[in-house]
């Protein structure tokens, strides 16, 4: 190439013009959109739940609780025995099912660099139960009301409890 920066210019603006040309994307449509919108998985935050019967303790909840789980929870619970379902084992299996993790004072409890849960050896021994579900979870909350409305909140906390807002199209907007 030369000195002269008109000669470079001119070089540059030459190979550009004999350069392919790239694709102009089309404008993104609204089905693009959604198709993006629907294609990533949906999860809902953690949870801290506080027991109402141990100051200072929560539990990390995943609140990600499908209906299939709940109908597994139901039936576990007794749903389709004689005496029906025990509202406070179903509570029991809601929590222990999705107690992440457990926390004293603002700080997570681990056990061999694993946040514990109901299953944990350590839990257990300190419950004297060998079940996790529903054993562990009743003894570690106290007061079974407490395990029923800690399982409330962890099902309004997965969206059990929303409320679905609906629009009506035919109806004029208030403001003009």
């Amino acid at each position: 190439m030369s000195e002269n920066p008109l000669y470079e210019e001119a070089e540059a603006t030459e190979a550009a013009a004999k350069a392919p040309k790239a694709k102009t994307a089309k404008s993104e449509t609204p089905l693009d959109r959604l198709l993006v919108v629907i294609s990533s998985k949906v999860e809902i935050p953690e949870v801290l739940l506080e027991v109402p019967s141990r100051p200072g303790v929560k539990l990390r909840i995943s609140p990600n609780v499908s209906q299939q789980h709940i109908r597994a929870w139901r039936k576990n619970a007794g749903e389709d025995s004689k005496h029906g379902m025990d509202s406070t084992k179903f509570g029991a299996y809601v929590i222990g099912n999705t107690t992440v993790g457990i926390i004293i004072n603002d700080e997570e409890v681990e056990e061999d660099g694993h946040a514990i849960n109901f299953a944990s050896p350590s839990i257990l021994a300190a419950t004297d139960t060998s079940r996790p579900v529903p054993d562990a979870v009743r003894a570690f909350f106290g007061v079974d009301a407490h395990v029923e409305s800690a399982a409330l909140a962890i099902l309004d906390a997965a969206g059990y409890g929303d409320t679905v807002e609906v629009e009506d199209p035919m109806k004029e907007s208030s403001t003009n």
